[in-house]
């Protein structure tokens, strides 16, 4: 496959993030105003707890071998700020496999902050490719965080597929930890 393919295929993954994403938050704010829109949330929210650690998990993998995809096969040099996205996202799949294995729904505490401060970065990257000749973060003249190695459906790039993966990732994260069910008492 080459590195097209896999641009298409990443960008398409980024595509079904973002509309889960836009999805699950039009529920929550529609529960917020209506009882009805709050018990279809409160269902579909059991739904999507029964598979919401695995499918964390999953998007957490992708988005760390997409990342190595780039650097190790396609020769993309990651910059500093692509780095400490990096830093965000590596731990995330060993955190949710374990939370996963052990059904610890509460992996919340220590994933949504560490996905947080990555969804920030990705975003303070986003906005420096979009806006280059700002001032700001000091990229090395070599590597520069304002190159766009990938430019798909007019609008993801590199950084905004790390922030869709995030942003997945604390949705998801969040709806196992709302749905867990407190340990019995004996």
């Amino acid at each position: 496959m080459t590195v097209d393919t896999f641009n298409l295929l990443f960008a398409l993954l980024t595509v079904a993030a973002n509309l889960a994403v836009i999805a699950l938050t039009v529920v929550a704010v529609a529960a917020r105003r209506s009882a009805r829109a709050a018990t279809f949330r409160d269902d579909l929210w059991d739904r999507v707890n029964e598979v919401a650690l695995p499918l964390a998990f999953a998007v957490a993998l992708t988005a760390t071998l997409g990342s190595l995809y780039y650097s190790e096969v396609a020769h993309f040099t990651p910059c500093e700020l692509c780095w400490y996205q990096r830093i965000a996202m590596y731990p995330l799949p060993v955190l949710l496999a374990v939370a996963w294995a052990r059904g610890d729904a509460m992996v919340r505490r220590y994933v949504i902050p560490v996905a947080l401060i990555g969804a920030a970065i990705s975003i303070y990257h986003y906005q420096l490719e979009r806006f280059p000749d700002q001032g700001g973060f000091s990229c090395p003249i070599d590597n520069p965080c304002t190159v766009v190695w990938v430019w798909m459906f007019g609008y993801i790039s590199l950084p905004f597929m790390a922030l869709s993966g995030f942003a997945l990732i604390v949705w998801l994260v969040w709806i196992a930890g709302q749905r867990a069910r407190p340990p019995a008492r004996g």
